[in-house]
């Protein structure tokens, strides 16, 4: 009697420890189909993780023991690499460091069987520089499930044709050589205007999607219904960057708003990653200076937004991935 109670339990828990493992050897390399994000075996898939802050200013966290303990105690997922561009130390004035940063960050994903993320961090279109450093990306991990192209972190004046124009020259760029990993497309006033890519989405290209960043003491229902009508008109969506302050990155955190994202998101099946993994004395920074460079941050060396971030990651991707139904 007591046997056949105890082996149910042991097959139903064996069973969510197998849903909610959500590795890359699990659900591979990943296709857009609609709106939805899907593995290797056509499943939905929502990634939940976190984003580091821009590399040339915040470098010492950009270490493979870093993303090693986010997987281990935040258990994110997906990571993303914010490579700085225009700003001191970023990649216009030293790429080969900069690349250093970045591989360090995305092979230590690889090695953990987490996707990652590869954000060309900027504000303003650099097509001979994006297009040079995607090229070298491609060819370096091109092969691997992993990796996901961010091709331009957030527009701010540019129209949506000049952000569609350079999208598509890098989106032929990486597809030369890359034939399938998912890329991701950014949106005009800091991935706000995703109606305007809804109206007129690039053709002809598999597996994209456009980014959404929301800041949720800023950004309310009325950035939530262009994602809706978003979703309607057939693009697909990706929150690539958010959090629960203002868009300053500075304020107080709005934890009631921040959650009615997470519904929004979790109930549209959106992945979702949250900034950042720096120190800087600001809201957004999850971080205090005593945190190591390596992880093993104990509970006094996160900020509210730290703490909350983790609790709101790993809340959720302890629930197994819904099955689709047969």
């Amino acid at each position: 009697m007591m046997l056949r109670k105890i082996l149910p339990a042991l097959l139903l828990m064996g069973g969510s420890l197998v849903a909610s493992a959500q590795t890359v050897k699990e659900h591979g390399a990943l296709h857009v189909e609609g709106t939805q994000l899907k593995d290797k075996t056509g499943q939905p898939l929502m990634l939940r993780g976190m984003s580091f802050g821009w590399h040339n200013f915040w470098p010492r966290f950009y270490t493979p023991e870093t993303v090693s303990w986010l997987k281990k105690d935040w258990k994110i997922n997906v990571i993303r690499a914010a490579m700085g561009i225009e700003p001191k130390d970023g990649y216009k004035e030293k790429p080969d460091w900069s690349k250093e940063k970045i591989k360090a960050v995305v092979d230590g994903a690889i090695k953990e069987d987490l996707y990652v993320i590869i954000d060309w961090h900027s504000h303003n279109i650099n097509l001979p520089e994006a297009k040079a450093f995607f090229t070298e990306m491609a060819q370096t991990y091109g092969q691997q499930p992993h990796v996901i192209y961010e091709i331009f972190n957030e527009p701010d004046e540019e129209s949506w044709a000049e952000v569609k124009a350079y999208s598509e020259e890098l989106i032929k760029t990486i597809r030369a050589i890359d034939p399938d990993n998912l890329i991701l497309v950014g949106t005009p006033h800091w991935d706000q205007d995703v109606h305007l890519a809804a109206d007129d989405p690039i053709k002809g290209e598999k597996n994209l999607m456009y980014t959404l960043h929301f800041y949720a003491a800023t950004h309310k229902q009325e950035l939530r219904k262009r994602g809706d009508y978003a979703l309607r008109k057939g693009l697909p969506l990706f929150i690539s960057e958010s959090a629960g302050m203002e868009a300053t990155g500075d304020g107080p955190l709005n934890e009631a708003e921040w959650q009615k994202w997470i519904d929004w998101a979790e109930k549209n099946k959106i992945s979702w990653v949250t900034w950042s993994v720096s120190d800087k004395d600001e809201t957004c920074s999850v971080l205090l200076p005593t945190a190591s460079s390596t992880g093993n941050w104990k509970d006094s060396d996160l900020k509210p937004s730290g703490l909350k971030s983790r609790e709101l990651i790993r809340k959720y991707n302890s629930q197994p991935q819904k099955r689709a139904q047969k």
